[in-house]
């Protein structure tokens, strides 16, 4: 056209710029920022916002900005555009800071304005600022505007606020599914950010209540439905309803997509279903990195060393590029079995092939694998040569490793370094706790149950859940109140003494009352896990798994139990707790007695 000698209009500069924006070729974009320069009509309202947008998608929000202060006449439409770009490139301040000015300047939002700001509010988790641009929305004729009630009713669940979420879908005259999909994500993003275990499972049994809505509204569930309500499954160990979720995925047409697949596999491989996991995928029809890491990872974590390594072979042949996530999962699984010789030789292929610089998860491994295996004296030293401060999961492993190798001063060094890293984490402290008393140190065991009185440290909430026929049973340690509480009891002390014949030795818990310097030895018999396992048992005679979520890590006692009575009963039990996950199949567990047990 230019050669042709004629001119371009404005629209036409418009047009190219947004084709520039499409393609985020930002340096052809630039040779026409300077073009508009020449010509000087750089302050035209339509050329400057699409300047705006071609540098904000091309993620220099500084030149975004400079584009949208040269505008001569600022329409509402300009300063959607700029606060547009400041959430598109994590600056949510300066965004609030020109919705402001815009108001200020006497400019009315539109329903893009308003959900852009919305959208900022959620990232900053902003909810009286929230709550002031819903009334503006309602002020300004957008209160039942459907895209702006659905990001207000987002922020409101990302919040906690979870009574106007609520009210707000409740008094919607139309949905969309967008709506639909806000409720079911909120309520499983509320699972990862709830302060206990019992808040967290109501959010989840919530969001899976929400999707049967959803199912027989008519309204047909996309992708993103399925990889929310899926994760939720996972999060609760609910396979029952997982499996009901897969049919629905069939018969809707979204078996062959790879998101949909990937969170299948995850969704069975924390449901403890691995055999399961490996069929949904060998049947994808695509693999991405995602699918390919999250299957060894699966392996991995189940103790299937083998197979994981052998998928990771099959990953390369396939031409994929492994990243830092899929080795950490080879790592894992290498220490898993105790293969130092293979894990060090992943390690230096990771280097050496791929470039890939090692971060604190794979050391994490390494330390994990030689603690397994004994080899405190390596693994400590890993630890002092590390460039990056430790976290959790090394000073857990490394505990772990103490306690089963009898490692007392390593052992106790280590539950202090995890202990300044999680001042507030009471089953830190309940460790550090019982490791003292084991090893006899009582004047360290009272200092460290008097910084428990000073902090006021609130005590672990020990729950247990268990799903039977599409409902959710919880119990509490000690639960007494149950309709089938007597039932629960008598097969429980069926079970103990079957246990016992076996060569289990019940332990008892030294645990801390509200009363200063006073120290009580309590029976772990009724301990929540093992009330659901009873109630289980009770209520679901076929052969099939038992599978259990807990609020917090599994005490030692209760991880034998259940080994002794998985031989007894001759049953696969599944239990999720707030570490990890315990698989225990005829008298032994996935973990391999290596969790970190309180």
């Amino acid at each position: 056209m230019l050669e042709a000698g004629a001119y371009p209009t404005n629209r036409t500069l418009g047009i190219f710029l947004n084709a520039c924006s499409s393609l985020c070729d930002i340096k052809l974009g630039k040779q026409v920022h300077g073009y508009i320069v020449k010509y000087g009509v750089e302050f035209d309202t339509s050329i400057g916002n699409a300047l705006c947008s071609l540098y904000s998608k091309c993620g220099s929000l500084d030149s975004a900005v400079k584009a949208f202060w040269r505008i001569g006449d600022k329409n509402v439409i300009s300063w959607t555009t700029a606060i547009s770009a400041c959430g598109d490139n994590a600056d949510s301040a300066m965004g609030f800071t020109l919705f402001v000015e815009m108001l200020c300047m006497g400019v009315q939002p539109n329903e893009f304005t308003l959900t852009n700001i919305l959208s900022l509010c959620c990232v900053m988790q902003a909810l009286g600022v929230g709550s002031q641009v819903h009334s503006l929305s309602i002020k300004v004729g957008y209160g039942s505007n459907l895209p702006v009630i659905n990001s207000v009713m987002y922020l409101y669940l990302k919040c906690g606020w979870i009574s106007e979420a609520k009210k707000l879908f409740d008094g919607m005259e139309t949905t969309s599914l967008v709506t639909w999909n806000a409720m079911i994500a909120g309520h499983a993003q509320m699972m990862d950010f709830a302060e206990d275990g019992l808040s967290a499972h109501h959010s989840g049994i919530e969001a899976l209540n929400i999707f049967l809505r959803l199912n027989r509204s008519g309204m047909k569930p996309d992708l993103f439905t399925f990889s929310s309500v899926l994760t939720v499954c996972s999060s609760l160990v609910a396979l029952d309803q997982g499996e009901q979720v897969h049919a629905i995925t069939i018969k809707n047409g979204f078996l062959s997509d790879v998101v949909v697949g990937t969170a299948l596999v995850n969704m069975y491989n924390k449901c403890g279903s691995i055999g399961a996991a490996s069929k949904a995928f060998v049947e994808m029809s695509t693999r991405t990195l995602i699918s390919w890491t999250s299957m060894i990872m699966a392996f991995a974590q189940h103790g299937r060393s083998q197979q994981a390594l052998q998928l990771f072979e099959d990953m390369r042949l396939a031409g994929v590029r492994p990243n830092r996530i899929t080795f950490v999962g080879v790592l894992s699984a290498c220490s898993h079995a105790g293969m130092v010789d293979s894990a060090m030789a992943y390690f230096e292929m990771m280097k050496r092939d791929y470039r890939i610089k090692p971060m604190i998860d794979h050391y994490a491994c390494l330390i994990d694998m030689l603690a397994r295996i004994g080899r405190l004296d390596e693994a400590f030293d890993y630890i002092k040569k590390l460039k990056l401060e430790p976290n959790a999961f090394i000073w857990s492993s490394f505990i772990a490793g103490c306690r089963s190798h009898g490692n007392s001063e390593l052992g106790l060094y280590a539950a202090e370094q995890l202990l300044s890293l999680n001042p507030k984490d009471y089953e830190t402290y309940i460790l550090l706790l019982n490791m003292y008393h084991s090893a006899g140190r009582w004047q360290d065991f009272s200092r460290v149950r008097k910084t428990m009185t000073e902090k006021k440290l609130k005590k672990l909430k020990d729950w247990s859940w268990i799903s039977i026929r599409d409902k959710v049973y919880s119990f509490k340690r000690d639960e007494r109140l149950h309709q089938q509480c007597k039932g629960v009891d008598k097969l429980l002390g069926d079970l103990l003494e079957k246990a016992r014949s076996l060569g289990y030795e019940p332990q008892g818990s030294s645990e801390i009352t509200d009363e200063e310097n006073v120290e009580i030895t309590l029976s772990t018999i009724h301990h929540s896990e093992k009330l659901a396992l009873a109630f289980g048992l009770l209520n679901t005679p076929n052969a099939g798994p038992i599978r259990i979520i807990k609020s917090i890590s599994t005490c030692r006692d209760c991880h034998n139990f259940m080994k002794f009575i998985s031989v007894c009963i001759e049953r696969e039990i599944i239990i999720r707790d707030s570490k990890c996950l315990h698989r225990f199949v005829n008298g032994q567990c996935s973990c391999r007695d290596f969790g970190n047990l309180l």
